[in-house]
């Protein structure tokens, strides 16, 4: 089951990819972000499914430190990236609904690979600084109890002081959520305002364009918070199934779930895979 997951979230994201690079029509920065978006799902899923597919099959659930920390730098830097990218991109549709008129002296290509290069280089220099902080402390445990190492689990297995560890992962905290969900939230608050006072082609046009972006917000906050929840209180009164679900929900549903809900909701990306299909069939007969 775990392959065959792993082998879907490649396919479906891979294929929304290269939909995105070789249609011209689609070089449009909302496209863009979109692609930034599904290359941060392979990428993601990939920091999970080899380490679980090797425990799976190893008789000892064991793993080195060097593999620990790698999995605790993908994990975490998708995590980041993720919510970046969704920020970046309601704050693309606050400019293109609310703001129409300047969108695209705003959102040109140079400003869009600007933005999309630094959501990336911010996200994995942030957490670089917080693993190297990690890798200073001296550990008096090796028992992670959890499915995949997690940076918060390591920290409290540390001897040392971890006094520097806590002050910068507050500022994490900050950078990582608090600023990207202030930017979610004041662009669609925004979105509603202008929804409220348009045109019913204004609503239509505002629900098509952001209701797969919200939908995929709060799915990914759903698994990140029972995750958070999961590893500083006790859960064993959970069915033992469910918490291991949960606990991966967010590293296996999201990357699952937003191909497929953006390329069902997008038209236009609805419109180049009717097409390839009708020109597949057509090639068959």
């Amino acid at each position: 089951l775990t392959v065959i997951l792993y082998i879907l979230i490649i396919a479906a994201n891979t294929s929304l990819i290269v939909v995105i690079c070789v249609n011209r029509s689609l070089h449009e920065p909302m496209y863009m972000f979109l692609c930034s978006l599904f290359v941060n799902e392979l990428y993601g899923s990939t920091g999970l499914f080899p380490f679980l597919l090797l425990q799976i099959l190893s008789d000892v659930h064991t793993v080195s430190a060097p593999l620990c920390f790698l999995q605790i730098f993908c994990i975490h830097t998708y995590g980041s990236i993720e919510v970046s990218n969704l920020a970046v991109m309601s704050y693309d549709r606050y400019l293109a609904i609310c703001c129409p008129l300047q969108y695209n002296t705003q959102m040109t290509s140079n400003n869009t690979a600007v933005l999309i290069v630094v959501m990336w280089a911010f996200s994995l220099a942030k957490f670089l600084i917080a693993l190297s902080l990690n890798l200073r402390l001296r550990l008096c445990g090796n028992v992670l109890n959890s499915l995949y190492c997690q940076n918060y689990l390591v920290v409290r297995l540390a001897c040392s002081s971890t006094k520097v560890n806590n002050v910068y992962g507050i500022f994490d905290i900050i950078m990582t959520i608090i600023v990207p969900t202030l930017i979610i939230l004041f662009s669609y608050m925004k979105i509603l305002k202008v929804c409220f006072y348009g045109s019913k082609q204004m609503r239509q046009k505002s629900l098509t364009t952001c209701t797969p972006q919200l939908v995929s917000l709060l799915n990914f906050s759903f698994g990140c918070c029972f995750e958070i929840f999961q590893s500083r209180f006790d859960t064993t009164g959970l069915p033992a199934a469910l918490r291991i679900f949960l606990s991966l929900y967010f590293l296996m549903m999201q990357p699952l779930m937003n191909p497929i809900l953006y390329g069902t909701q997008m038209s236009k990306i609805r419109g180049v895979y009717e097409h390839v299909l009708s020109t597949i069939m057509s090639c068959g007969c």
